[in-house]
């Protein structure tokens, strides 16, 4: 296998009194997995850390990076905003309603709550906002521009919105999808496939009873506690799973290569360091990963996750050895071949295929092998 389409990143990270994503209760999220409740974290919620990242190898670092915003308010904020002042508000008035049809779809004039919260990319944006200071420019009443808009999107959408930007939903949208209801042409496919990650054991949790004590409080019957709460406080091992499409990044990225590589490269960095977690400040929810295996081929991707379809106990070598043993099987039956490369900071090592001189590196090094395997890969 010299021309890799796929990566496959495997991770294990440790958290310890943390309440990581919570569901709709305030609850840490689960799911039940082998019989056994597991402690999980969304891959909406991975994917937001690592696209949000302050970081020294945050995706907007990136020479080539083109932001984008995600907003059921992108029209009013960044279309209509720019034209107040300059043009007569009538025509203004009547520009933001077109121009919310146009993106959100039919309904969208009917208020917020009826459209889609929606990915534009810089490009898009700029777009739109030059063809509506253009329609302002040369209509003389909100008749005439409503008329104006409606002629123009008859011929008009997303698709006209790409051509001429290689990243026109942003990087975001290169990297994570999109789907706009109003408008299938504007749907990007997600080259990067997230899991949601899990505990390799059953859940442990425990609720927190804490209180906020009121520091000027005098009455010598009260113990000055002003505030009795509860949450819930979880701890795991979780095993992370991701897939990264090269063909269909490089696709995405306008076919740039070397922009496409040093995504991978980012990436690595930030699926090892950039920790999930809500409660920053009673929690401080910071690890790194403890394990990062990636694999390259071009045999459709599988996850190891049925390696603790059995739970494990919470113990990082006792979870590698199981992350081994699944390997080595599928190995043995598939034959698939796939390159690999690893970091760990457990005694165990990983061991399959055998006598294959698996290179365990540090993430330095671990990150630049990644995204040299773009440059094998093959065209879409």
């Amino acid at each position: 296998m010299t021309r890799p389409r796929f990566l496959q990143i495997h991770t294990l990270h440790s958290y310890t009194a943390a309440l990581l994503n919570r569901d709709d209760t305030g609850q840490a999220k689960r799911l039940v997995y082998g019989g056994a409740g597991r402690t999980r974290i969304s891959s909406q919620c991975l994917k937001r850390h690592w696209r949000m990242a302050d970081d020294p190898y945050a995706l907007r670092t990136l020479d080539g990076f083109v932001d984008s915003f995600r907003s059921r308010e992108l029209v009013t904020e960044k279309v209509i905003a720019p034209l107040k002042g300059r043009f007569a508000d009538d025509i203004v008035n009547a520009l933001e309603p077109a121009f919310q049809k146009l993106v959100y779809g039919e309904k969208a004039d009917k208020g917020k709550k009826s459209r889609q919260t929606l990915l534009l990319g810089e490009p898009e944006l700029a777009w739109l906002a030059a063809r509506a200071e253009e329609i302002a420019g040369t209509v003389t009443d909100a008749k005439s521009a409503e008329k104006a808009v409606e002629a123009w999107r008859k011929d008009k959408n997303f698709k006209a919105m790409s051509e001429n930007a290689a990243l026109p939903g942003g990087l975001a949208a290169a990297l994570f999808g999109r789907m706009v209801t109003s408008d299938p042409a504007a749907n990007i496919d997600a080259p990067v496939h997230v899991a949601h990650a899990f505990t390799v054991h059953a859940s442990e949790n425990e609720d927190d009873y804490f209180t906020a004590v009121d520091d000027l409080k005098h009455d010598e019957d009260d113990s000055g506690a002003d505030t009795i709460q509860e949450t819930e406080l979880t701890c795991g091992l979780f095993y992370g799973y991701v897939v990264v499409d090269l063909p269909a990044l490089i696709a995405n990225c306008g076919g740039d290569r070397d922009l496409a590589a040093r995504i991978v490269h980012n990436l690595t960095h930030l699926i090892a360091e950039i920790s999930p977690g809500a409660k920053l400040g009673s929690t401080a929810p910071y690890g790194r990963a403890d394990l990062m295996l990636i694999e390259a081929g071009d045999r459709q991707p599988r996850s190891l996750a049925t390696a603790f379809r059995s739970p494990v106990h919470h113990d990082l070598g006792e979870a590698v050895s199981a992350l081994d043993r699944q390997l080595a099987a599928f190995d043995d039956t598939y034959e698939t071949g796939e390159a690999r490369r690893y970091l760990s900071l457990a005694g165990t090592p990983l061991t399959s295929p055998p006598d294959s001189g698996l290179d365990r590196l540090s993430l330095t090094a671990l990150a630049t092998w990644a995204g040299a395997q773009v440059e094998g890969t093959p065209d879409v």
